[in-house]
């Protein structure tokens, strides 16, 4: 199955838009490793619905008019990862949580590596808010985007972190 996909400017860089006719399958990184989010092939499409809808709402998350996305996901990934992913969507605006706060909402306290290790493969950055999640310390950790992608849109929701 062919994914539609559309370049966005934003202020933490260009993104590639990636969409199924079922919903959203990514938001990637400029540069983003392939291998990270494995995908079908691509092709260009700036009439997709999905594709037009989440540029609408990125711009409006990048504006401060959003605090909340609300678009169809097509979570493409193991039981474990889209349990992950789902918890992420739930950390609200301007709010954080620790990799272990995650495990503890999935069900599974002691995987807090295993959910590090999703929250790297996250395919939906920004609409799936991995970068809320940090280390049980407060300090910035691993982000797909770069840690100073993550610390910009942090401050943007108005965190001060380590």
């Amino acid at each position: 199955m062919t994914l539609a996909t559309i370049m966005m400017p934003s202020p933490v860089g260009e993104l590639t838009l990636v969409a199924s006719d079922a919903g959203l399958v990514a938001v990637l990184w400029p540069g983003d490793d392939p291998a990270r989010v494995p995908l079908a092939a691509l092709h260009d499409d700036a009439a997709h619905p999905v594709l037009g809808e989440a540029t609408r709402q990125l711009r409006g998350y990048f504006a401060g008019t959003r605090t909340r996305f609300d678009l169809p996901l097509d979570l493409r990934g193991t039981d474990f990862q889209r349990a992950v992913w789902t918890a992420l969507c739930v950390i609200p605006f301007g709010e954080t949580r620790s990799y272990a706060d995650i495990a503890r909402a999935i069900g599974r306290p002691s995987a807090v590596r295993a959910v590090g290790a999703a929250n790297g493969r996250n395919p939906l950055s920004i609409v799936a808010p991995c970068h809320r999640v940090v280390g049980s310390n407060g300090a910035l950790t691993g982000f797909a985007g770069g840690l100073a992608a993550k610390r910009w849109l942090l401050d943007h929701e108005s965190l001060r972190l380590l």
